[in-house]
């Protein structure tokens, strides 16, 4: 008759030596995650449509609120009140109905550096007619020289 000789796990992992290797495969698997997340989330950080905006030497910094509505006028004079495209004439009758249902909101224009005053000025003037007191333009900080671009 045979002997067999029955070897426990535990007998296997007490004579193996230990191995002090660290796993990084884990963290290079969470680091790829997040910055998939970042990616995807960074440019919807930014409120309302692109713009090139001016720059000037030290704009007055006022808080982003969501009570804020964002008013954009594009290179192309093309006017957008938050997201939505508005066409120039509607700009009004538009602004009368946000003002109508909420009528202490504040408005940020924002306004290319490339477009025509006037179309800027228009806007500002119907948001005025239209009773408005919290109006207010948007405009990039102009950067020293030691500063990069964010």
């Amino acid at each position: 008759m045979k002997n067999h000789r029955w070897h426990s796990s535990l007998f296997k992992l007490a004579h193996a030596p230990l191995n002090a290797d660290i796993n990084v495969t884990p963290l290079v698997d969470v680091c790829l995650v997040l910055l998939i997340i970042f990616m995807v989330v960074t440019p919807m950080l930014q409120k309302g449509v692109p713009i090139n905006l001016p720059v000037t030497e030290d704009p007055e910094k006022t808080p982003d609120t969501e009570k804020q509505l964002q008013i954009s006028v594009k290179s192309d004079g093309t006017v957008y009140l938050g997201s939505t495209v508005v066409r120039k004439e509607q700009v009004p009758s538009e602004l009368e109905g946000i003002h109508s249902r909420t009528p202490d909101r504040e408005i940020a224009v924002k306004g290319d550096r490339a477009v025509k005053y006037g179309a800027v000025l228009d806007v500002l003037k119907a948001c005025r007619e239209v009773g408005f007191n919290n109006v207010g333009l948007i405009a990039q900080p102009k950067r020293a020289p030691g500063q990069g671009t964010p």
